[in-house]
């Protein structure tokens, strides 16, 4: 797949490369409506239609990233449909098989959240949850009664908080991927603030990164398909040693 990036958008990185692997190992994506939600330059979008979704709609409230993601479909020849709009407010009504999002969550020294500058990719509050609670409480209204949430943040934004507000909103809901991400450029520069904070130890360079799915399901069903699922992949060695311990 060759992606292209107009200045001041996203440029695919660990995180997303881990959520399209989950997508493509899972397969989740086939016969399924699939909604890319923050798409950035499109990757995760492109890689579920080529996983076989039956179509694909991405959204980004920034112009530069929609017009990334148009530009991306037509040099990959995938269509995919890209509107722009804050989270799901442009499919608004609509349901979807499978939802994707890998939102701003790196923790800031301010609440305040950038609009116009390159850091409102990253940027998420001194928690890094003002975009994930908002995709917690809101994911339940586009999902189809079978669909499906996959998710990836960083554990500095705090799983199990995820995991709590994916319940409240009446979804039930496991990690499903690990890995370790080495710090790019904006942890390196946050680094100190972060351990003054007791985000990171003392020469920390790495952070782990989660993936989360979710399901409108029966509770007890899910929890011991998902259970099974984890149980499974542990075995295999596809989560990281914490899990398996």
């Amino acid at each position: 797949m060759k992606l292209l990036r107009l200045p001041g958008t996203y440029r695919a990185q660990g995180d997303t490369q881990l959520l399209a692997e989950t997508l493509r190992r899972r397969d989740l994506a086939a016969g399924r409506r699939v909604l890319d939600v923050g798409t950035g330059g499109g990757a995760l979008a492109l890689a579920a239609a080529r996983a076989g979704a039956s179509d694909v709609t991405a959204v980004d409230l920034s112009l530069r990233s929609v017009l990334t993601a148009r530009l991306n479909s037509r040099v990959n020849r995938t269509p995919i449909t890209v509107r722009q709009g804050d989270l799901f407010a442009p499919v608004r009504g609509e349901r979807f098989g499978l939802v994707l999002a890998n939102p701003p969550y790196v923790p800031a020294a301010s609440e305040q959240l950038p609009r116009h500058r390159r850091g409102r990719c990253w940027d998420a509050g001194r928690d890094g949850r003002a975009v994930l609670d908002r995709i917690c409480a809101g994911v339940p209204d586009v999902l189809a009664e079978d669909g499906v949430l996959l998710l990836t943040h960083s554990v500095l934004a705090d799983e199990q908080l995820t995991l709590d507000r994916l319940a409240a909103a009446g979804l039930t809901a496991a990690v499903v991927e690990r890995a370790l991400e080495p710090f790019g450029p904006v942890m390196r520069q946050r680094a100190a603030m972060l351990e003054a904070r007791g985000l990171l130890e003392p020469g920390q360079e790495s952070e782990e990164l989660v993936v989360i799915e979710a399901r409108r399901a029966a509770p007890a069903v899910l929890e011991v398909d998902l259970r099974r699922r984890v149980e499974d992949e542990t075995a295999d060695g596809r989560i990281g040693a914490e899990r398996a311990a």
